[in-house]
């Protein structure tokens, strides 16, 4: 477990991008779309000034080596210690590569990502924070996989987004006990595919004559779009939630574990929203760059504030990018 230190007196930032996704001919010289990732990124950690850098997901997609080592080498300059879980499109190489593409990637002296135990998938590893000794918040990297197969109704056997494995819950409870024994009273959790939670959440937070699809981020900011008890939401979901189809009972395991309040995820590139439910904030991170789809006006990054008493605040951190659109 990498320990990073929090400054006493100062709040401990993670500016957390997702889904980058370009691929290797975006990264060349001069592409548009290269321009709007590096101006993107480059403004969110002026204005932020962050102590960690995450990556919730697809940094590329599996066999565009170039683009692995490109965003690595991008983010290495900053002199901040960086972290990532891998996404579905990551992972569509398969074991081996993925394997050798982290060893890769680990190779960057900023870079604070950890394999884990290869039978839980690539990338599951915890990064604690202190001050002074003192434990103040643990960050649970989980690797979400690919795909799944999954019955249809027609006796047929599809595929679908994958989910946590049974061993990985195990592992996280088994995480969780450590912890608690440590003296930490906060952790959460950063993944790529969205738990099943998030359709709970979303059904309960957002009034049932609201068109998602149309909902601006300002508007969010207002109550209008809340029922009663999620007046504290933000965001937009302007695309469904790509989740395994059923509950995975990931989330009955956060509940227990008492002290994971905070799940960040990434995938679906035009959803944003912060929404807290039954006592757990349950996060999709802003878009970062054109990689793959994408809205314009969803660009960014998202800012998790921690203080001694763990995360306090959320918040998403929009980068006009108007100018290179013209």
């Amino acid at each position: 477990m990498k320990v990073l230190q929090k400054e006493p007196g100062k709040d401990f930032l993670i500016l957390n991008l997702t889904d980058p996704q370009l691929v290797d001919d975006q990264w060349q010289d001069g592409h548009n779309d290269r321009k709007i990732f590096e101006y993107t990124v480059n403004e969110l950690v002026r204005r932020t000034s962050p102590d960690l850098i995450t990556v919730s997901g697809d940094l590329s997609f599996a066999g565009h080596d170039h683009a692995y080592d490109m965003i690595a080498s991008f983010l290495d300059r900053y002199d901040i210690p960086w972290a990532f879980v891998w996404g579905n499109h990551d992972n569509q190489g398969g074991t081996e590569y993925i394997k050798n593409l982290a060893s890769r990637l680990m190779t960057h002296k900023n870079c604070i990502f950890e394999a884990g135990d290869g039978s839980l998938g690539n990338g599951n590893y915890l990064i604690s924070i202190e001050e002074n000794g003192v434990p103040v918040d643990a960050v649970i990297m989980l690797d979400s996989h690919d795909r799944l197969p999954y019955p249809e109704n027609d006796g047929t056997t599809g595929e679908r987004w994958a989910k946590l494995m049974p061993n990985q819950i195990i592992w996280l409870k088994n995480e969780v006990a450590d912890l608690k024994s440590k003296g930490y009273n906060d952790a959460m959790i950063i993944m790529h595919i969205p738990i099943y939670a998030y359709n709970f959440a979303s059904s309960a937070a957002f009034k049932k004559d609201i068109e998602l699809n149309v909902i601006t981020p300002e508007q969010s900011m207002g109550d209008d779009c809340w029922n009663e008890d999620f007046k504290d939401s933000v965001g937009v979901q302007h695309e469904p939630i790509c989740s395994y189809p059923e509950d995975d009972g990931v989330f009955d395991a956060i509940k227990e574990s008492e002290i994971i309040r905070t799940v960040v995820a990434g995938h679906d590139h035009i959803n944003c929203s912060v929404i807290k439910y039954e006592g757990v904030r349950l996060v999709y991170g802003l878009k970062t760059g054109p990689g793959c789809y994408w809205e314009p006006a969803l660009n960014g990054g998202t800012l998790i504030k921690i203080n001694n008493s763990g995360v306090y605040d959320v918040k998403q951190e929009f980068v006009d990018i108007s100018s290179f659109l013209v």
